[in-house]
Order: structure tokens, then sequence, then C-alpha cells
């Protein structure tokens, strides 16, 4: 008795790992039992930019002087369209939206830098706190050839998920430092 007990246990226990082995199938080359590997580079990038609260007005500040920007107010500005590959999306999109200069001229910092005023770099920040550094000469066209924007539509259609607005660039091989969900800019000197 004892020994037909322990071949029915056997019997059911080889079965356990045969079922196993199958439903393992897409893991052929991995030991059996291992778990799935699973390309998480994608699932990173969603979590680096994780979906965060509905944003406010943009609000940009050069010292004490401050200026808020809603999605209307935004869109009564001049824009400029530029065509960039992203390589997050392996697509090239077109963004519409206001020059970053053009924010900041208002609030007193040059559009054409000189001597000590290159000390600048600007900070934007998202809503889920991702943040990136321009310098002045970077975002200034009298000194850099690139195109930092404030976009507010891709591709002719709104963000969507990126949020009211985004800032993007041009002339750089992958949008690192583009920030989804932008609420935040602010000029700083360096010390």
């Amino acid at each position: 008795m004892l020994k037909e007990g322990l071949a029915l246990i056997l019997i059911a226990s080889t079965t356990g790992v045969c079922a196993l082995a199958q439903s393992q199938g897409s893991n052929q080359g991995q030991p059996m039992g291992a778990p799935p590997q699973l390309d998480t580079s994608r699932m990173q990038e969603e979590m680096h930019h994780a979906s965060a609260p509905a944003p406010g007005p943009l609000k940009i500040g050069f010292g004490a002087k401050t200026s808020e920007w809603t999605a209307e107010r935004l869109s009564s500005l001049p824009h400029t369209t530029i065509t960039v590959y992203n390589e997050h999306e392996k697509v090239n999109q077109t963004y519409s939206g206001v020059p970053l200069i053009d924010f900041l001229t208002p609030l007193g910092v040059s559009a054409r830098p000189h001597g000590k005023e290159f000390r600048l770099y600007v900070v934007a920040a998202g809503a889920d706190d991702y943040q990136v550094v321009y310098s002045i000469g970077e975002i200034t066209p009298d000194v850099h050839d690139g195109t930092v924007l404030v976009a507010d539509s891709v591709d002719g259609k709104s963000l969507g998920n990126k949020g009211l607005f985004q800032l993007v660039a041009t002339g750089e091989k992958r949008p690192a430092r583009w920030v989804r969900n932008l609420i935040a800019i602010h000029v700083l000197p360096a010390q």
C-alpha cells in the first residue's frame, strides 16, 4: 500500500512538472521554472514619466518676476512648428508651440546674451518631478541653431497624456531633455 501511494505521488508530481514545462514554452533556452525575461525598457520609461495629476497653469520665474500661462493664453501667441525624430516612439513628429525664449524676455532675460548673462540657466520641471537643465545659450537663437519649444500640440492634435504643455528641442539625438506635463520653468544664475 505504501509503495502504491508513493508511486501515485511520483506520477502526480511528474505530471505537474510536465505541465509546468509545457506552460513555460515561451522560455525556451532557459532553465525549467526560470521566470520569463521581460523587456522592461518601455515600462521603465513610462514609470520615469509616470502619469501625474492634471497640471495647472505653466509657471515661469526669473528673479522676482513671474508669469503664468494657461492653454488659452498660450494659444493666442504666434506659434512655431518644428519636426523632430522621437527616438522613444521611433517616428518623426511635428510639434507646434512657442519658443521658450519668448516667455523669458518679458521677464528680463536677454534675447542676445553677453558676458555674465551666459551664467543663466533654465530648470524645466514636469508634474512628475522630472527636471532638465538648459543653458541660456542653448535656448537663444542668437547663439544656438536649435529651437527649444513650449509645445501645445503634436501632429495637429493636443498632446494627450503628455499634458497641456511639453518642452521639446531640435538638435538633440534623443528626447532625454523633453519634459512632459510641463508645469514650471525657472531661470537661475550659476554661482
